[in-house]
């Protein structure tokens, strides 16, 4: 039994390990064999390998059947850009977006625009409603006026992938709204009623509560609705390693379940012996504990992973009905196999593998005792098993551990636990029977929030190391933890604490406790705070440009041997999104690469310029040049910033052995038009040269012509001017160039239109292979010798984020 589900929960794993989606023809005929081999093989009585196989392969075909469906979906490419109509409900509690935006869910049951080539549409949309007649007081049933586009995120080799996130929720296509219109006599069924419920519950906590101080921390751990956490919350959260305290999951859940429990067990002991018997008495308080945890689960949005908990609650009080008849591990089994049974989507959730993750670490630190430490002595040694187990997971993600979670959460959980949880359930209850109690009721929330949010804000603020580490190290770290929990043999716990201070000293390198603290001004190495510190590269034998996929905006990264050159960091929003920390720095980590030589910062806008003062906090940065220096320090009042360079017509520097050249138009011309300020740089490599010209308009791409003139190579590589905007990639730009790639940096289906058809069109005249990485995800040159090839990196993506075809054709 153990076997069979462990094996069909690989089976629905190993879809969404390998990416590939499979027909279901070769499906069936690869089942069969397997099943065939495993019969012909099997010797004496035992089937145990056909038996697993089979698990295997029903888990495979459950979790292949659910992610074709979702997959048939897809917004067709011919219902993108246009106005549709469709009619439905609300999904979820519409939350403040950027630029005063409001974004929602919607769930779709009718589409009233019809859709010509399409097999299903979406049921699900992830829409953004701009202009002063945007409110998140919308009616339940709504007929609506969107602008639609296929699901579409930044693809790149590390980083946040929000294209799987909205693959995994269900959403095949997201847009604005145009117009909204009540649906007065639309019927609103359960799942509509459901919504609308929750809804109204939250307008009734907002309008009692919203005055507050913390009420963003209270709404979101009384009803799951973050929408209204700002930057700053993120951050301290992040910082800490205490997200998780704010997601609606096993802890909270858990909490509910062991209070309801307790308060049941309390009642029932009081009643007469001879009304219940010791089994009824256990039937009793399981279903209490499971129909008030079901009732925290749908007011909090009967979210994934609430309903992961949930599910994990209901086998842990079904284990204590049965007295305990059910061991740990088979209980944390099943639980896992119920999970992918009933979501077979739910391996591309982080989450599903740090909760199970947390929780198979607690089973083995705890369950092997004879006798339960205190629970101080317990909520240590939880800290440190689950702060240390997980570390290799995360590190699988390309994450690592706040530095300082293991103190955050040590302190963080219990009084959440204890105090928090315990109060706003307590006062939410309170203002629902009474709800003149609002105002004292806030008070006392504000207290209990106040005192954990101080805590966390004092401990982000502390100096500390940054735990990135391989997986091999990750590993190695965690078992040594963990072993030493499990032999609590003095000396070995010595030992441990020894290698693991050692390695701290002298593997993470000083240099990573805060590399913002060099002296980045000089552009002499030896003026360092931290000259004794030695900061290097990997080496690469070949030059190397990558241009990173970071939507409508521009950050490419060139290097040879140990030296690294980035020019621009990519786009930045008043949300506090910036491709710095979800692009740049993952994906810096992932080439290994610690130290930036040179940083180019073409000119001021915030699609070129996001994100600086976080990227030097996070990376060692030598020389910065930019076209616009004094704008980038206006711009950004209060940021910690270096001093920055001009950028210098006919200065040069060297990338390995690659030549580097800088050009800016006239400061008159400069002045007149930010984008003109661009700083060009133009990088060449034996015959081939690299052309970043920024945001230049055809003007001053004639005056570089003139004053520069045509470099001799045989193979020229041109990141598009202003992202392929009609202003740009004039006719005798693109003649005197003669590129043999053209990259538009852009959005995909952005308002702005880039690259505009014209520019298409003069490219495809003169021969040049166009690339989009919109479509094409980012992308790699490789300066190999003569050759140059190029790699897309959607073309290595699994199959729910991959195009059907191999790369962007132009129009």
């Amino acid at each position: 039994m153990r076997a069979g589900i462990a094996a069909f929960s690989c089976g629905v794993i190993l879809l969404y390990s390998s990416g590939i989606l499979l027909p279901w023809p070769e499906l069936i005929f690869g089942f069969v064999v397997l099943i065939m081999s495993a019969l012909l093989i099997t010797r004496q009585s035992g089937l145990t390998p056909a038996v697993i196989l089979l698990c295997v392969g029903l888990g495979l075909a459950w979790a292949n059947w659910h992610a074709s469906n979702r997959m048939l979906s897809a917004l067709p490419a011919s219902a993108e850009g246009s106005d549709l109509v469709v009619e439905g409900f609300l999904c979820d509690i519409p939350s403040p977006g950027i630029f005063n935006s409001v974004r929602f869910s919607f769930c779709v049951s009718r589409w009233v625009s019809s859709v010509s080539d399409a097999n299903t549409l979406p049921d699900k949309l992830r829409l953004a409603w701009y202009g002063q007649e945007a409110t998140r007081e919308l009616a339940p049933n709504l007929r609506l006026t969107v602008r639609l586009k296929r699901a579409n995120g930044s693809v790149n080799p590390a980083g946040f992938r929000y294209e799987t996130w909205l693959y995994r929720h269900g959403f095949r296509a997201t847009g604005t709204l145009r117009e909204a219109l009540p649906l007065k006599r639309e019927p609103c069924y359960l799942v509509c009623q459901y919504h609308q419920w929750r809804n109204a519950m939250a307008a009734g906590l907002e309008s009692r509560l919203g005055h507050i101080t913390y009420y963003p921390l209270a709404e979101a751990l009384l009803i799951g609705q973050r929408g209204q956490m700002t930057p700053a919350h993120w951050q301290v959260l992040q910082d800490t390693g205490t997200i998780h305290l704010v997601a609606i999951s096993g802890l909270h859940i858990g909490l509910i379940a062991v209070g309801l429990g307790m308060l049941a067990s309390q009642v029932l002991v009081r009643l007469p012996q001879h009304w219940l018997t010791p089994s009824r008495s256990r039937a009793i308080a399981f279903g209490l504990v499971i129909a008030g945890s079901s009732a925290y689960a749908l007011a909090a949005g009967f979210t994934v992973p609430t309903r992961r908990a949930l599910m994990m609650v209901v086998i842990a009080g079904w284990l204590v009905f049965r007295a305990g008849r059910t061991g740990p591990w088979a209980a944390w089994l099943l639980a896992a196999f119920a999970v992918l049974l009933l979501d077979p989507f739910a391996p591309l959730d982080r989450g599903f593998w740090l909760s199970f993750g947390a929780v198979a670490i607690l089973i083995l630190v705890f369950s092997g005792r004879v006798s339960p430490p205190s629970p101080v002595i317990a909520l240590v040694l939880a800290q440190c098993g689950v702060f240390a187990g997980l570390w290799p997971i995360l590190a699988i993600m390309g994450q690592s551990p706040a530095a300082v979670g293991w103190l955050a959460n040590l302190i963080a959980i219990p009084w959440v636990s204890l105090v928090v949880m315990p109060v706003l359930m307590i006062g939410a209850f309170l203002i629902a029977l009474l709800p003149e109690t609002s105002s004292f009721v806030g008070q006392v929330f504000d207290g209990v929030l106040g005192i954990l949010w101080w805590f966390l804000e004092l401990i982000g603020s502390l100096p500390a190391p940054t735990l990135a580490a391989s997986f091999g190290l990750a590993l190695a770290a965690a078992a040594l933890v963990l072993v030493s929990l499990l032999f609590p043999i003095p000396r070995l716990r010595l030992l441990a604490v020894a290698l693991l201070a050692g390695w701290l000293g002298t593997s993470l390198n000083l240099g990573s406790i805060n590399p913002g603290s060099i002296n980045l001004g000089s552009n002499d190495p030896e003026s360092s705070d931290l000259d004794h510190v030695e900061v290097t590269n990997p080496w690469v034998e070949n030059p190397e440009l990558w241009v990173w996929d970071v939507g409508q905006g521009l950050s490419a990264l060139f290097r040879h041997q140990d030296q690294v050159l980035l020019y621009d960091t990519g786009p930045e929003t008043p949300s506090g999104f910036s491709a710095v920390n979800s692009v740049v720095l993952p994906n810096l980590a992932y080439l290994g690469v610690r130290k930036i030589d040179t940083l180019v910062i073409s000119h001021g806008d915030t699609d070129h310029a996001g994100g600086l003062e976080e990227l030097f906090e996070n990376i060692t940065v030598t020389r910065i040049l930019s076209g616009q220096p004094e704008r980038l320090l206006t711009d950004q009042p209060g940021a910690v910033l270096p001093d920055i360079t001009p950028c210098e017509s006919g200065k040069s520097l060297l990338v390995g052995e690659a030549k580097v050249h800088l050009w800016q138009a006239s400061s008159a011309i400069a002045a007149a038009d930010s984008n003109d300020a661009s700083c060009v740089v133009a990088i060449r490599y034996g015959a081939t040269e690299i052309l970043l010209p920024g945001d230049i308009s055809r003007n001053v791409e004639q005056r570089y012509i003139r004053q520069v003139g045509r470099y001799d190579a045989e193979y020229r590589i041109l990141v598009a001017s202003h992202h392929g905007s009609n202003t740009s990639s004039g006719q005798a730009w693109i003649e005197a160039l003669a590129a043999d790639d053209v990259v538009y940096s852009a959005g995909y289906r952005h308002r702005y239109g880039h690259p505009h058809e014209n520019v298409i069109a003069r490219f495809r005249a003169a021969g040049t292979r166009q690339l989009n990485t919109a479509y094409s995800g980012a992308l790699v040159f490789r300066l190999e010798g003569a050759e140059v090839s190029v790699e897309e990196w959607r073309s290595k993506t699994p199959f729910w984020i991959r195009r059907e075809e191999d790369h962007w054709i132009a129009p």
